[in-house]
């Protein structure tokens, strides 16, 4: 936890700021709700970005997603994310969520659902990939 933390801290501060950053309040509800260390410094980090907006079509993309079987049957986690990346367009999703997000064993079938449903496919990351060369020693 302590060397993800830190790869995304250093992600952070690389990135280059003309471009457009964003994020959504499902993301700063769930960093909320969390019980770790640095948590008010992870919401402060929000502060400075825009949030994106759910709408009701985002909300019918996280129940394909979810009778798909695509996500886990939580509709604030996962299908959520997922849904507001891809309905905005969003070039990537950056998560530590390596289970359902940023697996390449799910990425077909995220390709092939969001292609059913007409929508945009992110590419789906963790902060240590973006950071490629730079997070070696």
């Amino acid at each position: 936890m302590v060397a993800r933390r830190d790869w995304t801290q250093r992600w952070w501060n690389s990135i280059p700021w003309q471009d457009r950053i964003v994020s959504s309040i499902a993301v700063l509800d769930e960093l909320s709700q969390g019980d770790f260390p640095s948590r008010k410094a992870a919401i402060k980090m929000l502060d400075s970005i825009e949030l994106l907006t759910i709408t009701d079509a985002i909300s019918e993309i996280v129940e394909a997603y979810i009778s798909h079987q695509l996500m886990p049957a939580d509709p604030f986690g996962d299908a959520l994310h997922l849904a507001i990346a891809s309905y905005h367009r969003c070039d990537f999703l950056v998560t530590w969520n390596c289970k359902h997000l940023a697996n390449a064993n799910k990425f077909g079938q995220i390709r092939r659902i969001n292609g059913i449903l007409g929508l945009y496919v992110p590419t789906l990351v963790t902060p240590l990939e973006l950071l490629g060369e730079d997070a070696l020693p």
